[in-house]
């Protein structure tokens, strides 16, 4: 882990996105206090095949239609 000024953060942006693309992790600190973290993104699945995806998501024991009748409802008063 990098620890920076926001100052210098500011100066040379391009070279710690460089380097956070390599895995480091840079905190920017503003008069010795951490305002940021720049660190990696977790690389996500592609989606093409969303199969996947539906089967990660929670199921709802409430059939979707009724949900929204009910948002219907409580949106008249």
């Amino acid at each position: 882990m990098r620890q920076i000024n926001i100052r210098v953060a500011r100066e040379h942006i391009s070279k710690l996105i460089n380097e956070v693309e390599h895995g480091v992790e840079v905190v920017i600190t503003r008069r010795g206090h951490t305002v940021a973290r720049l660190m990696p993104v977790e690389e996500r699945p592609h989606l093409s095949d969303r199969s996947a995806f539906r089967a990660s998501l929670p199921t709802s024991s409430t059939p979707s239609a009724e949900l929204i009748r009910t948002s219907r409802d409580e949106e008249r008063f």
